[in-house]
């Protein structure tokens, strides 16, 4: 798979770009089997296993770009796909990141996104508090915009891009380009999103942390509605498994919030 997600970004129509494949500790000699396939095509940079989040935040550190996409290695770019974001970036100089629209696949097959997928365009702090509405393998984004608000938090192992989305949504509009331009493969035994349980433990924390940083008027009482509901949830559950202190815990972030 990720042998297909790289062709899919050297058969870009778009030139020029660099391409970096951060390995993320991988001891199965992927790093070197493509280094023999695509030589000098591709970059690999290295780190010892430190999540998705540090990956990525060590491919931007390696690149030298004004523009940032990010492809997991799971999914696949449409030809067009940096070549339609790059034009509409250009277009519209007040942008800052755009998203497009995606075709999933699961266990091989096509199906549709639910109605609370469907993605919007322009202001979507609100309805991102929810839940993830922008597709890392989708997005294209300034350099400048990715610095101004501080790139991947290295401390999530889960929701590291939810919590990412909603520190750039909170003062930057997402434009969404309505064309399907990436295919996001998923229902796969290693899949990431697989491997840790309650996203919405990392969800609630990273509300948690736009609330101590500050947030305006309706923006923080959205947040607080959110979180309220989220503790709420992940406290029963901590109490149905007899865990009183994790219980405790869930609604102790809600208060110091509310403070």
């Amino acid at each position: 798979m990720v042998c297909e997600a790289i062709d899919s970004v050297l058969a870009q129509r778009y030139r020029p770009f660099e391409l970096i494949v951060a390995d993320d500790g991988s001891d199965d000699e992927t790093a070197e089997e493509i280094g023999r396939r695509y030589g000098r095509s591709v970059r690999v940079v290295s780190d010892p296993h430190r999540g998705v989040a540090a990956s990525r935040n060590l491919g931007v550190y390696n690149s030298t770009g004004p523009y940032l996409a990010f492809l997991d290695s799971d999914d696949l770019w449409q030809p067009n796909k940096l070549q339609a974001q790059v034009a509409f970036m250009q277009a519209d100089p007040s942008a800052a990141i755009c998203q497009t629209e995606e075709i999933w696949i699961r266990h091989g097959r096509r199906v549709n996104p639910k109605m609370r997928h469907r993605k919007a365009s322009g202001d979507l702090f609100r309805a991102s508090l929810e839940l993830c509405l922008v597709s890392p393998s989708a997005v294209l984004m300034t350099r400048e915009l990715f610095a101004r608000v501080g790139g991947f938090d290295e401390s999530f192992p889960v929701c590291e891009d939810y919590d990412l989305w909603l520190r750039i949504s909170r003062d930057t509009p997402i434009h969404l380009i309505p064309e399907q331009l990436v295919i996001k493969r998923g229902g796969h035994v290693d899949q990431l999103s697989r491997s840790t349980w309650g996203f919405d433990r990392f969800r609630a924390l990273s509300i948690k942390k736009l609330l101590d940083a500050g947030l305006p008027g309706d923006k923080r009482r959205w947040a607080l509605q959110v979180l309220e509901r989220k503790t709420a949830i992940l406290a029963q559950g901590a109490r149905k498994r007899g865990k009183r202190e994790e219980a405790a815990g869930y609604e102790a972030m809600l208060q110091s919030s509310l403070s």
